[in-house]
C-alpha cells in the first residue's frame, strides 16, 4: 500500500504493497487512491472513526464485510461504508481484483483515520497512515 498524506513539515509517504494513491495535489476534503488485490489477499477488518470510505470495484470479484455481514461484489458495483462501520475487503476470486476508493473527511491527524480490529496479514510490515491535517 502506498498514502501519501500532509503532516507538520509537509508531504509524507507510507508505503506497504497493494495500493496506489491518486496522483492528485493535496487535497484537504479527504483522499482516494486504487486498490490491487490477488485472489485470496485482502484488507483486514478495521474502521475509520472520522471518514466514510467510499469503494468502486472496477474489475473482478470480491466480498465486502460490512460490520460483519458479507456484500458480493462485482466488476462495476459501488458502495459507501459509513464512518465507524467495520470493514474487511476480501478477493475470493478468481482474478485480480481492482477497486478504486476515497475517504472524506479526513481524520484530524493520521494515525486518528484508521483503526484495526484484526490482525493485519503482514503486522511485522510497515501499515498505510490514514488521513491527514485539516
Amino acid at each position: 500500500m502506498c498514502f501519501f498524506f500532509e503532516a507538520a513539515g509537509g508531504l509524507q509517504e507510507r508505503k506497504v504493497a497493494g495500493v496506489q494513491p491518486c496522483p492528485l495535489p493535496i487535497c484537504t476534503s479527504g483522499f482516494g487512491g486504487v486498490l490491487w488485490l490477488e485472489p485470496g489477499e485482502y484488507v483486514s477488518e478495521h474502521y475509520h472513526p472520522h471518514s466514510e470510505e467510499f469503494l468502486h470495484l472496477v474489475r473482478g470479484t470480491g466480498t465486502l464485510y460490512l460490520d460483519g455481514e458479507p456484500i458480493e461484489l462485482a466488476a462495476g458495483d459501488s458502495l459507501l461504508v459509513p464512518i465507524g462501520a467495520r470493514h474487511r475487503l476480501v478477493n475470493d476470486g478468481a482474478e485480480q481484483a481492482h477497486y478504486v476508493f476515497h475517504l472524506s473527511p479526513l481524520a484530524p491527524r493520521p494515525e486518528l483515520g484508521h483503526v484495526d480490529t484484526e490482525e493485519p496479514p503482514a503486522p511485522h510490515e510497515s501499515q498505510p497512515v490514514v488521513g491527514g491535517a485539516r
